[in-house]
């Protein structure tokens, strides 16, 4: 059972490599804000130049708060607890359909072969990751 949880867990990670994945991190929301403010409060103090130095000044100031602290979705996976892995396992097989398959090659490629597949496990990613990340 556990190597099915791994090749599920290859399969979210694969799916996360993708650019179409939408993912809203705390880190990058909390990066993203303090950039965005920085900006803002240089438009305000400086006008129309203010935006490129505020931009700058509020996106080295997110750097230095998150660095260290940000993981890509792939390495969260990998690092997740045994018992979240199998939380999502379950939650991915329950899409699937009674699929099939003998390693994480073939999972892999049946699911990402398949839009209706990709697009149901991608929607289950996305919720876990909204809920437990």
């Amino acid at each position: 059972m556990d190597q099915r949880v791994n090749d599920v867990i290859h399969l979210c990670r694969e799916i996360a490599n993708q650019p179409e994945f939408k993912n809203t991190w705390k880190e990058v929301v909390t990066g993203s804000s303090i950039t965005a403010a920085g900006a803002a409060a240089g438009g305000l103090l400086l006008g129309p130049l203010g935006f490129p130095v505020g931009g700058a000044a509020g996106g080295l100031l997110s750097w230095l708060m998150t660095r260290g602290k940000f993981k890509s979705l792939p390495q969260i996976l990998m690092e997740l607890p045994q018992a979240e892995k199998q939380k999502l396992y379950d939650n991915v097989v329950a899409v699937l359909d009674n699929l099939t398959w003998k390693n994480a090659a073939q999972l892999d490629e049946v699911v990402m072969g398949n839009a209706d597949l990709r697009e149901r496990v991608t929607d289950v990613l996305q919720n876990y990751i909204k809920k437990n990340v």
